[in-house]
């Protein structure tokens, strides 16, 4: 039987590619790069954002910023001439599309972006890393809604995102099949961060999964969101707060960077 749900499925996947050929990167017509000559790394939330919260103060916008410039600087040491954008290099708020748009301007081959997770179960923690898909679970969903409630503070939202509403489940739904071009490419990346993760750290992870997040829906190249561990478990807090925690995060990424730099290039 055809249910209501594949129904608004059908529909809202038809919408979504008329709002990629009406407004969003032609990538269509982009050509496969079988090099990786830029990265962009965008460190989630900033400024008047600062995200979620550890029971001892800690700050996601503040950890992120410090994982990212960890890992840009692992990136340029090990690979000197490759180009790396940041999104923000300081305790900044940036609009989630606009981190889309460093990205795309650049030319970026490559773009992460760092968050830290949370839960009201303070003894949740672990691992994982998003692309841009359909919400297999109330739990990815609860997560892209979480992240995606910053343009609540961004100016005039509904233009910019052509009235998506972060509070509904329909929403996410909608757009969140436009990312499907680089879907491979990013699901083979997000693998080598929580393989990294897992086996070279003894993280608990999650794996990949897949949900809607706006910081990844307008990016026109390969895509990951890392939740690199939940920032309100006191344990994790304190990992992630951290120089040891940021180092070995950024070390992860590093790896499977390499991984991922070597096997495209191959």
């Amino acid at each position: 039987m055809f249910s209501t749900y594949r129904l608004i499925f059908v529909v809202s996947l038809a919408i979504v590619q008329f709002m990629a050929l009406a407004d969003l990167p032609n990538t269509a017509t982009k050509p496969f790069k079988n090099t990786l000559k830029t990265v962009c790394l965008d460190a989630g939330h900033g400024g008047k954002d600062p995200g979620c919260l550890g029971p001892k103060g800690a700050h996601e916008g503040i950890v992120t910023l410090k994982i990212i410039l960890a890992l840009g600087k692992k990136l340029k040491q090990e690979y000197p001439d490759l180009k790396v954008i940041y999104t923000r290099e300081t305790d900044d708020f940036i609009e989630l599309n606009e981190r889309a748009n460093i990205a795309n301007r650049n030319k970026a081959d490559l773009f992460i972006s760092v968050h830290c997770n949370a839960a009201a179960n303070k003894s949740a923690y672990g691992t994982e890393t998003y692309t841009m898909g359909l919400h297999k679970t109330d739990g990815n969903l609860n997560v892209a809604k979480r992240e995606n409630s910053v343009i609540l503070q961004e100016k005039d939202y509904q233009t910019a995102y052509n009235g998506f509403d972060p509070n509904s489940p329909l929403a996410h739904i909608m757009m969140a099949n436009y990312q499907s071009a680089f879907m491979a490419s990013s699901v083979k990346f997000a693998s080598k961060v929580e393989d990294q993760f897992a086996k070279t750290y003894q993280r608990k992870s999650f794996g990949v999964k897949q949900a809607g997040f706006l910081v990844i829906w307008r990016t026109a190249m390969p895509s990951v969101l890392v939740e690199t561990g939940f920032l309100t478990n006191p344990d994790e807090e304190g990992y992630l707060a951290s120089e040891k925690g940021q180092q070995e995060v950024a070390d992860a990424i590093a790896n499977a960077f390499k991984q991922y730099k070597e096997e495209i290039e191959k």
